[in-house]
């Protein structure tokens, strides 16, 4: 059965409802009234039907990718069933009707084409979160194979031209924001009057995965005064900075975020963060920005890109909800001193989700840990100890997150589970490494690596392990779209952790020798990376 409930990154959760031959997403927000989102829209998939060796079987001629846009362009000529569970590359999707909030709240999206593409991301989003269908191909060849060892296809779900993608400017629109694609890449001989537009178009797990959500994600502009009508939570925009005080000299925190409450929800969190989280805008626009051109410079004799500054101290970068655990998996950007309470007029970050709230007339219960006292008691566990070896008094964790934060080819990651740290991570480029170094010339411009260590004990376990290490890996790729590779060097002796390693779909490449450890050379690379972990 299809999943009941759609979590975006941002924070919002929507109620998936079967309607028909369709499903509608409707917010889960408490106060739909003031929803950034419309309040609903429908999506419609159709599973094509046929016999199983045709549904299965792949045509190894040219002759497929004139049948794909045969059928997408007239889809009343195929056999059509009601989806149940999503299909290799039978099943076609369509919005079929969009539910926009009243006008006196909030003002029309200045780009239809732009809301039409953000709920399809949604839509897309949902669908990609369901049971992955068996990918192994039945083709002439492999016939006789065990299905085990027959060739993978990729995902894909077609685009059915019906309902709101009828408009002959809307699937090119969509085309060019890279939310879709077609094989039939030619110009065409018909004018562009006659033209219906492209045909055979598709969406694939792989690709939908490497494409940035803030490219998609945007807030529609409140028609009325916000203080009169307050934003949504998970997408309200930069509330005041720290050691600011708020026009009523009180920072104002909702009753549900106070301490002895349920968790800090991501869409709590964003509404206290400084920064706003990921997806904030104060005009309401998407918020990515592509990387800049490459400039050059040196670091120690070797050329490599001015790198781009990383998120700030605090910064929540990366969140996403985990089906399998029921949790969010988030990265932020450690501080390193901890944060002021709310009698100094202190806005938590959206990343210190394990700090509690208090309101102006409360008083701390217990005390909360920095996350330098998190660094702290992780480096002294004798099973961390023995591969950072960075154990002892609190003043050399100190001097090592110090480290961290002025390096400039690296940064450092506290990760969370539902805003709880539970390890540290250290993400740089690879070029101006010393494992770029060992490497000599096999080192791309924007290869990214990765160290990690897990500090709770509670949150250990092979499970969690390739979570969060394809999350890394996800955020990697879509920091800039330029790194081909990830890698991690791990002590040749840790064979469980290079296990690991490999079950989560990295390969040996070979060994390199520092002054301290044998470390073997492990990476992935994008062109065979399918998705993260969910």
């Amino acid at each position: 059965m299809p999943s009941t409930t759609c979590h975006l990154p941002n924070g919002q959760t929507f109620a998936v409802t079967r309607v028909f031959d369709g499903f509608t997403f409707k917010s889960n927000e408490m106060n739909l009234h003031h929803s950034a989102f419309p309040p609903g829209w429908t999506i419609v998939i159709h599973t094509e039907k046929g016999p199983e060796e045709d549904s299965e079987r792949v045509e190894t001629s040219d002759s497929q990718h004139d049948s794909d846009a045969h059928h997408a362009s007239r889809p009343q000529g195929i056999a059509f069933g009601r989806f149940k569970q999503p299909t290799p590359h039978n099943d076609y999707i369509f919005i079929s009707s969009i539910s926009n909030p009243p006008s006196s709240d909030f003002k029309p999206p200045s780009s239809p084409t732009r809301q039409i593409a953000m709920l399809f991301w949604a839509s897309l989003w949902w669908y990609f979160h369901e049971p992955e269908p068996n990918l192994h191909l039945t083709t002439d060849a492999s016939s006789e194979t065990p299905e085990a060892g027959r060739p993978r296809g990729d995902w894909r779900v077609k685009i059915k031209r019906e309902g709101i993608f009828k408009g002959r400017n809307v699937l090119p629109k969509l085309e060019r924001m890279g939310l879709i694609a077609s094989e039939d890449s030619c110009v065409g001989l018909g004018s562009v009057e006659l033209s219906r537009g492209p045909t055979g178009m598709f969406t694939s797990r792989r690709s939908f995965w490497q494409l940035d959500p803030r490219i998609f994600l945007f807030t529609l502009s409140p028609a009325s005064n916000p203080s009169t009508h307050p934003p949504s939570p998970s997408l309200s925009p930069h509330p005041s900075p720290p050691s600011t005080p708020s026009n009523s000299g009180n920072t104002t925190i909702p009753t549900h975020l106070i301490k002895g409450g349920p968790p800090l929800s991501p869409s709590d969190a964003l509404l206290l963060s400084p920064a706003g989280g990921p997806f904030s805008s104060r005009s309401h626009l998407p918020t990515y920005f592509p990387p800049a051109p490459s400039q050059y410079t040196f670091t120690n004799g070797t050329r490599h890109p001015i790198r781009q500054k990383p998120p700030h101290p605090g910064e929540a970068f990366y969140t996403r909800y985990i089906p399998s655990v029921k949790q969010y998996l988030s990265f932020r950007v450690p501080m390193l001193l901890p944060p002021k309470m709310p009698g100094h007029h202190h806005t938590a970050t959206a990343s210190s989700l394990s700090v509690p709230i208090y309101s102006s007339q409360q008083q701390p219960q217990a005390h909360v840990p920095s996350d330098l006292e998190f660094l702290h008691k992780w480096m002294n566990d004798p099973r961390v100890n023995a591969s950072w070896g960075e154990a002892g008094p609190r003043s050399r964790q100190e001097k090592f997150l110090q480290a961290g934060l002025t390096n400039r080819h690296s940064f450092p990651v506290i990760g969370c589970w539902d805003g709880k740290p539970f390890g540290y991570f250290e993400i740089y480029w690879v070029k101006e490494d010393r494992l770029g170094c060992l490497l000599g010339g096999q080192v791309d411009d924007y290869d990214r690596g990765l160290h990690a260590l897990v500090g709770e004990q509670e949150f250990r376990g092979p499970h969690r392990v390739s979570i969060w290490l394809s999350a890394l890996v996800h955020y990697c790729w879509l920091a800039d779209p330029r790194t081909r590779t990830v890698m991690l060097e791990p002590r040749v002796d840790n064979t469980k952790f290079i296990n690991y390693l490999q079950d989560a779909g990295f390969y040996k490449e070979g060994e390199v020798s520092f002054p301290h450890k044998q470390s073997a050379v492990m990476k992935t690379k994008r062109d065979y990376w399918e998705a993260p972990a969910i």
